[in-house]
């Protein structure tokens, strides 16, 4: 295990000490103090629940601390939780003392925001809508603060600039914070009214009900994650002069849906799509995939049917949707020259004819043992020289439009040197069209 750098270990103590100077006024504010106890421990028991079995961070307690107590008090809420959970990997002793310290920070920045506005009175007189405004000024102060803290340990730790360490974080907090800010507010209203904190329990558990299917969505996702993962890695290990190739597709598979305007759900397909574009190599003898020197016509048969037995291998998983047409016809050409099917124009599927593009743009950029990478604009030029009558024309110029904005600086984990790989002699495996889309 690598020591945490001192920088690191300085940044944490600040934000501790921070959190103390949040403490120190509550000798002079009336709190109480049976209330921050009953948060305290009640919060305590959800993040073990939570943790635990779901997996996430369980925010309504605290917002509801920081709507009901003075905000040193509120501070106080998330305290235990933090210091008795288990910490983890090492140093245990600065992981609680972050997890600590953070939490309250934002409790109390929230709390000072809320009450600010006025809020505790409209919680205690169930003032609405009024009431909705200091809660939503107060969430976005807890998001804010987390963001904040988040994206300075990012930049002292990984040494990235502040601007991009912050980057999105706020966006990435906003919606499931709101949602826990809203039942916290109902469990503040309901605490301050006849029914007492016993009702305002009742609260938590329909969010714990959506918490949980909220995490089964995640585990969902997880497990297709782990689907693709181990499908690409058996791609690599078969086909061994092409690692990385696939994530590469999938990447640029990605800035052209993006640039297409396609929504996210759409972006995320087309991505699958890109990554398993040559799952059916593993129906492919691994002797024709290695082969030094060129193919006969009944190989070149052979091995142009892996989209078919690509299309095959992942037609009983949903979750691919589209992506399983683009495996099938991402060989297909524009002017019906391709394979399997021979389509034409509009007749091949969109997600296909993006895949085409992405995997022919990787192949003429990538350094592969038997070939030099083309510069990305010699290989923008050459996908031009060929729009119209091998690729999609509109998408060609998406991906050059995404290039000139963005760059291209694919992030991979599979594309490491292997040991035992061929010498410059050996033929390109695009020899029937695999991998390279470009004649």
């Amino acid at each position: 295990m690598e020591a945490v750098p001192a920088r690191v270990r300085a940044y944490v103590a600040c934000v501790a000490l921070g959190a103390l100077l949040c403490l120190l006024p509550l000798p002079g504010v009336r709190t109480p103090w049976w209330a921050v106890a009953l948060l305290a421990v009640l919060y305590l028991a959800c993040e073990h629940a939570v943790r635990r079995r779901l997996g996430g961070t369980f925010y309504p307690v605290l917002l509801a601390g920081a709507f009901l107590l003075p905000p040193p008090a509120a501070a106080l809420v998330p305290l235990p939780a933090a210091l008795l959970a288990r910490a983890g990997q090492r140093p245990r002793t600065l992981r609680r003392t972050w997890r600590a310290a953070e939490p309250a920070l934002a409790v109390w920045g929230a709390g000072r925001v809320h009450w600010a506005l006025g809020g505790r009175d409209a919680v205690v007189g169930c003032d609405f809508p009024y009431a909705l405004l200091p809660c939503a000024a107060a969430v976005l102060a807890f998001c804010a603060v987390l963001a904040l803290l988040d994206g300075g340990i990012l930049a002292v730790a990984e040494g990235a600039p502040l601007r991009r360490a912050w980057r999105g974080l706020l966006s990435r907090w906003l919606a499931p914070v709101g949602v826990h800010g809203l039942a916290g507010l109902m469990m503040a209203v309901l605490w301050r009214s006849p029914y007492g904190p016993v009702a305002a329990l009742l609260v938590l558990l329909p969010m714990c009900v959506s918490w949980w299917v909220f995490a089964q969505y995640h585990r969902e996702r997880a497990a297709h994650q782990a689907t693709i993962r181990a499908l690409v890695q058996a791609v690599d290990i078969k086909d061994e002069y092409t690692r990385g190739h696939s994530e590469r597709v999938g990447q640029a598979s990605v800035m052209i849906a993006r640039e297409l305007g396609m929504d996210d759900d759409r972006v995320e397909t087309l991505r699958f799509a890109g990554i398993l574009h040559d799952v059916g190599k593993l129906g492919v003898p691994t002797r024709l995939l290695r082969k030094n020197g060129p193919l006969t016509p009944e190989e070149r048969r052979i091995i142009e049917l892996h989209p078919e037995y690509g299309h095959e291998m992942v037609r009983g998983i949903s979750f691919l949707g589209e992506a399983r047409a683009a495996i099938l016809h991402h060989h297909e050409r524009i002017d019906g020259s391709g394979y399997p099917y021979g389509l034409a124009g509009s007749q091949i599927p969109e997600s296909a004819r993006v895949v085409a593009v992405a995997d022919a743009f990787d192949a003429m950029t990538s350094t592969r043992s038997y070939s030099r990478a083309r510069p990305v604009a010699a290989a923008v030029a050459e996908l031009r020289r060929c729009a119209g009558r091998h690729f999609d024309a509109g998408i060609v110029d998406a991906l050059a439009r995404a290039l000139a904005r963005h760059g291209w600086h694919p992030v991979v984990t599979a594309d490491v040197p292997q040991p035992g790989a061929p010498g410059p002699g050996r033929p390109s495996d695009d020899r029937a069209g695999v991998g390279r889309g470009t004649p």
